[in-house]
């Protein structure tokens, strides 16, 4: 239906030379595939850091385990603002999708394949806070409630960072 309500108004605009209202859609669309690929991407570190929980052993474990189920419930905290942002903001429809996870058997990969995921999460989420600041005009009503909660997640992803360079080691 979306597509749909694009295209046609896409199809007034050339007729009349106005663009502003057809770029408006087209900007919350892609905003909302963004934030779209984002909550895929905190569905599946959600479900990985609680498998990679259940399969962590050996002398020590129990802190390890409970830091990595305290990161899945910041994981669920950020599912959660993403789905408000798309649903209650934008007005579009939160994904079921998940993004890809990766197994890992060791501590050490654990750790090392979640600090991947962690990274690359802040850095795609930096590109979603820039879409946003570029289409600051056309979101009047949104706007800061989106870069207050994108920021904050960013800043969670930053402090988890931190948490799994500390357990690895990693200066």
């Amino acid at each position: 239906m979306l597509k749909k309500r694009i295209k046609i108004i896409r199809k007034r605009n050339k007729k009349t030379k106005e663009f502003g209202e057809g770029d408006v859609i087209m900007s919350k669309k892609e905003i909302i595939d963004m934030l779209n690929k984002a909550l895929e991407l905190e569905h599946a570190a959600y479900v990985q850091y609680l498998s990679h929980a259940e399969i962590v052993d050996g002398l020590n474990c129990e802190p390890i385990i409970a830091r990595l189920q305290e990161i899945a419930k910041d994981e669920a905290e950020h599912q959660k603002k993403f789905r408000t942002l798309i649903g209650d903001y934008l007005f579009g429809v939160p994904t079921m999708n998940i993004a890809k996870t990766f197994p890992a058997k060791t501590i050490k990969e654990i750790l090392e394949v979640n600090l991947k995921g962690e990274k690359e999460a802040v850095d795609f989420y930096k590109k979603i806070l820039d879409k946003i600041s570029n289409e600051k005009k056309d979101l009047p009503y949104e706007f800061w409630t989106l870069e207050h909660e994108i920021r904050h997640v960013i800043i969670d992803e930053q402090e988890h960072i931190a948490e799994l360079k500390k357990l690895l080691a990693i200066n």
